[in-house]
């Protein structure tokens, strides 16, 4: 354990942008704590980090669940001394005509893209406080601004994202804790294929092209100024 290296907790980190954030964040020599839904896919992720074993840990719980969440945090927090960076990564997107929706998928949406990322925020503020300060990036997405038809309800969830990036970002301002977001176009993920199978793959993001702007966002000397959305669309 290194209490003395950066630490990241990134949530939705057992596959897709989440792996490649950690893998980025672990070649920089960062502590990276990993949360998921799935311990099975956490476990796989882990194995792919590198570098020494005992600067990652992984923590099975569900975002939109308070008492996963304060575990995340207080595990996160007890085995490294502190929290510098964290990445509200994990989402649900269910594509669905308004008409045709369940109130049960559209409450598991909410719980994932808005109450999760609400939790996360407000569990690990008073230890980047503690700490000194923080950075914090929440995944956004293209679709808060120009949403495909059916994704109605995934967009309104991520544009609640980038407006409660924006607010966040002044009251993280007296205490050195720094909010920003990416909003990504269409990534090659499992979630994305879960939607939209034939997609074409040129026309797609690779995770790790998300991650790479994550991890400069996260960088002391990083030129995004708090409270910004970046879009990221392939070149």
């Amino acid at each position: 354990m290194s209490e003395t290296a950066r630490t990241a907790l990134v949530t939705g980190a057992g596959r897709g942008i989440g792996l490649a954030t950690a893998r980025r964040f672990a070649r920089a020599k960062m502590n990276v704590v990993l949360m998921a839904r799935s311990a099975a896919d956490l476990e796989r992720a882990a194995a792919t980090l590198g570098g020494r074993p005992d600067a990652h840990m992984i923590v099975a719980g569900d975002v939109g669940r308070e008492d996963d969440v304060e575990r995340a945090v207080g595990a996160a927090a007890r085995r490294f001394g502190r929290i510098d960076v964290l990445v509200n990564n994990a989402g649900a997107a269910p594509l669905s005509p308004i008409d045709e929706m369940s109130v049960a998928d559209f409450d598991k949406m909410l719980a994932v893209n808005v109450r999760g990322v609400f939790l996360l925020c407000r569990a690990a503020w008073p230890v980047m406080k503690r700490g000194g300060g923080g950075t914090i990036i929440n995944v956004s997405s293209l679709s808060a601004r120009d949403p495909f038809p059916g994704f109605a309800a995934y967009g309104g969830s991520k544009a609640f994202v980038e407006t409660f990036t924006l607010a966040l970002a002044g009251e993280g301002r007296p205490h050195n804790i720094r909010v920003l977001g990416v909003a990504p176009g269409a990534v090659d993920t499992a979630m994305l294929r879960a939607a939209f199978p034939d997609y074409p793959a040129s026309d797609c993001l690779d995770p790790d092209d998300v991650a790479a702007t994550i991890e400069e966002m996260c960088e002391p000397d990083s030129p995004y100024e708090s409270g910004q959305t970046i879009p990221i669309e392939r070149a």
